[in-house]
């Protein structure tokens, strides 16, 4: 296949396909715990502020990554930190980060000079064949970070993303794990927005453990297979965007939404069957 070998010959291919890959591992374990603990708002939140980072960034010319980087970790711990001290509900804080957020990355992205809506589309909706070098070993390094922390602390972070009372009275440093959690979904979302982009890169950190979820509760299942379903929807997402030239951020979410209406109506149907029999073996009995 022309995919297969240009991989091997093209520089921004091979890229890509690593960086669908990385982010698949990264997204897949940090998209258990947003899943879990049931914060897929906060993500969303945060994904969309990251956009006030990227418009500052753009209109000094600054690294426009770098800026998002700095707006999604601050918003992050704002919001983290808001929700501890009650201080503000975390729903609305959310909703004021994501809509201030995105309101100061169009208001200096439309200042900039020689703007162009291309250059919003390319972070809005992603664009992978311009992640370059220094993006893949930048989601080299996270990914590594991210599978030791999972290999160290998994029961303490499973602990906290259920029930942080239950942890607190075990003795588990509730707060600091929180806290690192969502500096991890920051860096985490602001590496992957080249492939996704700030408008779907949400689906990417919730649907592979939904797809997971429906055949498994275990938080060790999640964590292990959810990675491996985000990956294949990345390379296959980059695959079909290959061929036949179509966005590979839609190519995967689409991939993802037709693998997850799939496993709902096998686990429905083999829901129905083993009722239809117990019904039956009643009936005799």
């Amino acid at each position: 296949m022309d995919f297969f070998s240009d991989l091997l010959q093209y520089g921004y291919l091979s890229h890509a396909f690593i960086a669908c890959v990385l982010s698949g591992i990264t997204c897949g374990i940090i998209g258990t715990y947003i899943v879990c603990r049931r914060m897929v708002f906060l993500a969303g939140g945060i994904t969309h502020a990251s956009f006030g980072g990227l418009g500052i960034a753009f209109y000094f010319g600054a690294n426009p990554i770098g800026g998002a980087m700095i707006f999604a970790v601050l918003s992050a711990l704002g919001i983290e930190w808001a929700g501890s001290r009650g201080r503000i509900r975390e729903d609305s804080a959310i909703g004021i980060i994501w809509s201030v957020g995105m309101a100061i990355g169009a208001l200096f992205m439309s200042l900039r000079p020689g703007y162009t809506s291309g250059d919003l589309s390319a972070y809005l909706f992603g664009s992978i064949v311009t992640v370059t070098r220094s993006d893949v070993l930048a989601l080299a390094g996270l990914t590594f970070a991210i599978l030791i922390g999972a290999l160290l602390w998994l029961r303490p972070v499973m602990y906290v993303a259920f029930d942080r009372e239950f942890a607190r009275s075990r003795g588990i440093p509730t707060r600091l794990i929180s806290y690192l959690m969502a500096v991890s979904v920051a860096v985490t979302i602001v590496l992957s927005i080249r492939i996704m982009g700030i408008v779907l890169l949400i689906s990417l950190l919730t649907m592979p453990v939904v797809i997971v979820n429906a055949l498994s509760h275990s938080y060790r299942t999640l964590t292990a297979a959810a990675p491996a379903v985000a990956v294949a929807g990345n390379v296959a997402g980059l695959l079909v965007s290959y061929q036949y030239e179509v966005p590979p951020g839609a190519a995967i979410i689409f991939i993802l939404t037709v693998a997850l209406i799939l496993i709902k109506l096998l686990t429905l149907s083999g829901a129905n069957v083993g009722k239809k029999r117990n019904s039956s073996h009643e009936n005799h009995s």
